[in-house]
Protein backbone atom coordinates (compact mmCIF):
# COMPACT_ATOMS: atom_id res chain seq x y z
CA UNK A 1 0.00 0.00 0.00
CA UNK A 2 1.44 3.36 -1.02
CA UNK A 3 2.34 5.87 1.67
CA UNK A 4 0.40 9.09 1.19
CA UNK A 5 1.74 12.60 2.00
CA UNK A 6 -0.52 12.74 5.08
CA UNK A 7 1.15 9.71 6.71
CA UNK A 8 3.02 9.98 10.07
CA UNK A 9 5.34 12.95 10.49
CA UNK A 10 2.55 15.51 10.28
CA UNK A 11 3.91 17.11 7.13
CA UNK A 12 0.44 18.10 5.93
CA UNK A 13 -2.69 19.52 7.52
CA UNK A 14 -6.29 20.24 6.52
CA UNK A 15 -7.51 23.52 5.03
CA UNK A 16 -9.27 24.44 8.26
CA UNK A 17 -6.10 23.89 10.30
CA UNK A 18 -4.09 25.94 7.80
CA UNK A 19 -6.67 28.72 8.06
CA UNK A 20 -6.38 28.65 11.85
CA UNK A 21 -2.58 28.75 11.73
CA UNK A 22 -2.64 31.77 9.39
CA UNK A 23 -5.66 33.53 10.91
CA UNK A 24 -7.45 33.53 7.54
CA UNK A 25 -10.75 32.27 6.18
CA UNK A 26 -11.08 28.89 4.47
CA UNK A 27 -11.76 30.60 1.15
CA UNK A 28 -8.59 32.66 1.41
CA UNK A 29 -6.47 29.59 2.10
CA UNK A 30 -8.06 27.73 -0.82
CA UNK A 31 -7.24 30.69 -3.06
CA UNK A 32 -3.65 30.67 -1.80
CA UNK A 33 -3.31 26.99 -2.76
CA UNK A 34 -4.77 27.65 -6.21
CA UNK A 35 -2.37 30.59 -6.69
CA UNK A 36 0.60 28.44 -5.67
CA UNK A 37 1.31 30.48 -2.53
CA UNK A 38 0.83 27.34 -0.44
CA UNK A 39 1.79 23.79 -1.41
CA UNK A 40 -1.17 21.42 -1.33
CA UNK A 41 -2.93 18.50 -2.95
CA UNK A 42 -6.34 16.83 -2.90
CA UNK A 43 -7.26 13.44 -1.53
CA UNK A 44 -9.35 10.97 -3.52
CA UNK A 45 -12.34 12.32 -1.61
CA UNK A 46 -11.61 15.88 -2.75
CA UNK A 47 -10.21 17.17 0.56
CA UNK A 48 -7.22 19.48 0.49
CA UNK A 49 -4.02 18.70 2.35
CA UNK A 50 -1.55 21.55 2.74
CA UNK A 51 2.16 21.18 3.45
CA UNK A 52 2.90 22.60 6.91
CA UNK A 53 6.39 23.74 5.88
CA UNK A 54 4.86 25.96 3.18
CA UNK A 55 2.54 27.50 5.79
CA UNK A 56 5.49 28.31 8.04
CA UNK A 57 7.47 29.70 5.10
CA UNK A 58 4.55 31.94 4.15
CA UNK A 59 4.20 33.17 7.73
CA UNK A 60 7.92 33.94 7.85
CA UNK A 61 7.75 35.88 4.57
CA UNK A 62 4.68 37.78 5.78
CA UNK A 63 6.34 38.66 9.08
CA UNK A 64 9.39 39.91 7.22
CA UNK A 65 7.28 41.83 4.69
CA UNK A 66 5.12 43.33 7.42
CA UNK A 67 8.14 44.50 9.36
CA UNK A 68 8.56 47.64 7.28
CA UNK A 69 7.07 49.79 10.01
CA UNK A 70 7.27 53.53 10.60
CA UNK A 71 6.99 54.01 14.33
CA UNK A 72 6.25 57.55 15.46
CA UNK A 73 4.36 56.78 18.65
CA UNK A 74 5.03 55.62 22.15
CA UNK A 75 2.39 53.31 23.57
CA UNK A 76 -1.03 53.70 21.98
CA UNK A 77 -0.48 55.09 18.51
CA UNK A 78 -2.96 54.77 15.67
CA UNK A 79 -2.18 51.50 13.91
CA UNK A 80 -2.21 51.98 10.13
CA UNK A 81 -1.79 49.22 7.56
CA UNK A 82 -0.85 50.24 4.01
CA UNK A 83 -1.44 47.69 1.22
CA UNK A 84 0.49 48.82 -1.85
CA UNK A 85 2.59 46.69 -4.20
CA UNK A 86 4.60 49.57 -5.70
CA UNK A 87 7.89 49.70 -3.75
CA UNK A 88 8.47 53.34 -4.66
CA UNK A 89 5.06 54.30 -3.28
CA UNK A 90 5.75 52.25 -0.15
CA UNK A 91 8.89 54.32 0.46
CA UNK A 92 6.95 57.52 -0.25
CA UNK A 93 4.27 56.54 2.27
CA UNK A 94 6.92 55.69 4.87
CA UNK A 95 8.91 58.90 4.36
CA UNK A 96 5.84 61.15 4.37
CA UNK A 97 4.20 59.53 7.40
CA UNK A 98 7.48 59.73 9.34
CA UNK A 99 7.74 63.47 8.59
CA UNK A 100 4.37 64.24 10.19
CA UNK A 101 5.37 63.49 13.76
CA UNK A 102 1.92 62.07 14.54
CA UNK A 103 1.20 59.26 17.04
CA UNK A 104 0.96 56.57 14.37
CA UNK A 105 2.48 53.16 13.78
CA UNK A 106 2.57 52.01 10.17
CA UNK A 107 2.98 48.58 8.58
CA UNK A 108 3.39 47.91 4.86
CA UNK A 109 2.24 44.92 2.81
CA UNK A 110 2.34 44.25 -0.93
CA UNK A 111 -0.79 42.17 -1.58
CA UNK A 112 -4.30 41.45 -0.39
CA UNK A 113 -3.20 38.08 1.01
CA UNK A 114 -0.48 39.69 3.11
CA UNK A 115 -2.98 42.35 4.15
CA UNK A 116 -5.44 39.74 5.43
CA UNK A 117 -2.63 37.97 7.29
CA UNK A 118 -1.49 41.18 8.98
CA UNK A 119 -5.04 42.23 9.87
CA UNK A 120 -5.70 38.79 11.34
CA UNK A 121 -2.48 39.04 13.34
CA UNK A 122 -2.84 42.62 14.60
CA UNK A 123 -6.02 44.46 13.50
CA UNK A 124 -5.20 48.08 12.58
CA UNK A 125 -7.28 51.16 13.31
CA UNK A 126 -7.07 52.18 9.64
CA UNK A 127 -6.43 50.38 6.35
CA UNK A 128 -5.10 52.31 3.35
CA UNK A 129 -5.12 50.11 0.25
CA UNK A 130 -4.56 50.06 -3.48
CA UNK A 131 -6.96 48.02 -5.61
CA UNK A 132 -4.76 46.38 -8.23
CA UNK A 133 -2.36 44.04 -6.46
CA UNK A 134 -1.03 40.52 -7.19
CA UNK A 135 -2.96 37.48 -5.99
CA UNK A 136 -5.93 38.65 -3.95
CA UNK A 137 -6.47 42.27 -4.99
CA UNK A 138 -7.88 45.18 -3.00
CA UNK A 139 -11.45 44.50 -4.13
CA UNK A 140 -11.40 40.94 -2.80
CA UNK A 141 -9.59 41.91 0.41
CA UNK A 142 -12.22 44.56 1.17
CA UNK A 143 -15.08 42.15 0.42
CA UNK A 144 -13.65 39.59 2.83
CA UNK A 145 -13.08 42.19 5.53
CA UNK A 146 -16.63 43.48 5.26
CA UNK A 147 -17.94 39.90 5.44
CA UNK A 148 -16.11 39.32 8.73
CA UNK A 149 -18.32 40.37 11.70
CA UNK A 150 -15.24 41.28 13.74
CA UNK A 151 -13.72 43.46 11.03
CA UNK A 152 -16.68 44.79 9.03
CA UNK A 153 -16.42 48.23 10.65
CA UNK A 154 -12.67 48.67 10.02
CA UNK A 155 -12.00 52.14 8.56
CA UNK A 156 -10.80 51.72 4.97
CA UNK A 157 -9.33 54.31 2.61
CA UNK A 158 -8.70 53.33 -1.01
CA UNK A 159 -6.00 55.11 -3.00
CA UNK A 160 -6.13 53.92 -6.60
CA UNK A 161 -5.33 54.92 -10.14
CA UNK A 162 -8.47 53.20 -11.45
CA UNK A 163 -11.30 55.28 -12.88
CA UNK A 164 -14.80 55.16 -11.38
CA UNK A 165 -15.94 53.13 -14.39
CA UNK A 166 -13.17 50.57 -13.88
CA UNK A 167 -14.04 50.30 -10.20
CA UNK A 168 -17.70 49.69 -11.04
CA UNK A 169 -16.71 47.05 -13.59
CA UNK A 170 -14.93 45.21 -10.77
CA UNK A 171 -17.98 45.22 -8.52
CA UNK A 172 -17.61 48.65 -6.94
CA UNK A 173 -16.75 49.47 -3.34
CA UNK A 174 -18.85 49.48 -0.14
CA UNK A 175 -20.51 52.84 0.52
CA UNK A 176 -18.50 53.38 3.70
CA UNK A 177 -15.11 53.03 1.96
CA UNK A 178 -13.49 56.40 1.15
CA UNK A 179 -11.94 56.60 -2.32
CA UNK A 180 -9.01 58.79 -3.33
CA UNK A 181 -7.33 58.81 -6.74
CA UNK A 182 -3.59 58.69 -7.37
CA UNK A 183 -1.24 60.46 -7.07
CA UNK A 184 -1.47 59.83 -3.33
CA UNK A 185 -3.27 62.84 -1.75
CA UNK A 186 -1.11 63.11 1.36
CA UNK A 187 -2.69 66.39 2.51
CA UNK A 188 -6.14 64.76 2.62
CA UNK A 189 -4.73 61.63 4.24
CA UNK A 190 -3.05 63.69 6.95
CA UNK A 191 -6.27 65.55 7.69
CA UNK A 192 -8.25 62.30 7.91
CA UNK A 193 -5.67 60.67 10.19
CA UNK A 194 -5.48 63.73 12.46
CA UNK A 195 -9.27 63.82 12.77
CA UNK A 196 -9.39 60.11 13.60
CA UNK A 197 -6.70 60.45 16.26
CA UNK A 198 -8.52 63.41 17.84
CA UNK A 199 -11.87 61.60 17.82
CA UNK A 200 -10.41 58.53 19.51
CA UNK A 201 -8.59 60.66 22.08
CA UNK A 202 -11.80 62.57 22.92
CA UNK A 203 -13.52 59.25 23.59
CA UNK A 204 -10.66 58.29 25.86
CA UNK A 205 -9.83 55.24 23.77
CA UNK A 206 -6.42 54.11 22.55
CA UNK A 207 -5.86 55.15 18.92
CA UNK A 208 -5.43 51.61 17.66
Amino acid sequence: MAVTPESPGKEYCSTSEAAQRLGLSLGTVQQMVENGQLEGWKTAGGHRRIRISSIEQFRSRSMAGGGNAVTRAQGNGLQILVAEDDRILQKLYAHTFASWGLPIQVRMVSSGIDGLVEIGRVPPGLLITDLRMPGIDGFEMIRRLRADPQLHDLDILVVSGLTEEEILENGGLPADVILYTKPVPFRELKGYIQAKIMALQRRGRPAA
